[in-house]
């Protein structure tokens, strides 16, 4: 069964394109998502791109979470519905506290747009499923607010349950701490991305929808992509996805 992938698409979205490209490689089938709809249209999965919702104004994605869209979003999700939201779609789903912690200026104070390496943490989640091992996975950052921030409790909370899914990777392959090399934005542990307790919401600040064909320099991202096309899959053909908690309303 083919995967419908919703792409919701805000003004100022600019990776909505790379994001459709990449969920065909991966085998799903992409269905733009406007920000003023409340019909889902029926996907049975939600990839929110990068680019700079409503301009960013005030910070990074604190607009956008008030859109219909994503009242319908916080609904699937709650539902059991895989969601991935990659740089300002982590924004998005930071500011919407459908992911833990925040997202908070670059250490350096500086717009940053360089290939990073990601370290899977798990791979057997709906967002990594497809990774096929753990080793650092090349793809870009472009972005002046990812410095990954949460309270200690939060970050302990994380690291016990499994929230983190991805950290940045110094080139020997370690973890890149706030000051290395390897973590280009001065996240704390080297977070590059986490999911919600239940497990089907996810977001990361790298950009895999970019890094999904050799031509382009890389293509480690497509397991991250496929991962959310074959987690989508799933989802619609028996209402559940595999890597995932079970839930207030009984789904999971």
């Amino acid at each position: 069964m083919t995967a419908r992938v919703g792409i919701v698409l805000f003004p100022g979205s600019n990776r909505d394109i790379d994001a459709a490209n990449a969920l065909r490689i991966a085998g799903a089938e992409p269905v733009v998502l406007w920000h003023e709809s409340v019909d889902l249209d029926g996907v049975t999965g939600i990839l929110i791109p990068g680019g700079f919702a409503y301009g960013d104004y005030l910070r990074a994605g604190v607009i956008a979470r008030f859109s219909p869209v994503m009242r319908a979003v916080a609904e699937f999700a709650e539902a059991g519905g895989p969601v991935l939201g990659i740089c300002n779609g982590f924004q998005v789903l930071a500011e919407a506290r459908l992911v833990p912690g925040a997202l908070l200026r670059n250490r350096g104070l500086r717009f940053v747009c360089r290939e990073v390496s990601l370290l899977p943490e798990h791979l057997d989640t709906p967002f990594t499923r497809e990774v096929g091992e753990r080793r650092p996975l090349r793809m870009p950052v472009a972005h002046g607010e990812g410095c990954y921030y949460a309270d200690d409790a939060t970050l302990d909370a994380l690291e016990r349950d499994g929230g983190v899914l991805w950290r940045y990777a110094n080139p020997d392959g370690t973890v890149a701490g706030p000051d290395d090399p390897g973590n280009p934005n001065g996240s704390l542990r080297g977070i590059a991305g986490v999911r919600n307790a239940a497990g089907n919401v996810a977001g990361l600040m790298p950009h895999p929808e970019t890094a999904v064909e050799a031509v382009l320099g890389s293509d480690d991202g497509l397991g991250i992509i496929r991962s959310l096309a074959v987690s989508a899959a799933e989802y619609a053909a028996t209402g559940r996805v595999s890597g995932t908690r079970a839930l207030a309303g009984g789904a999971a």
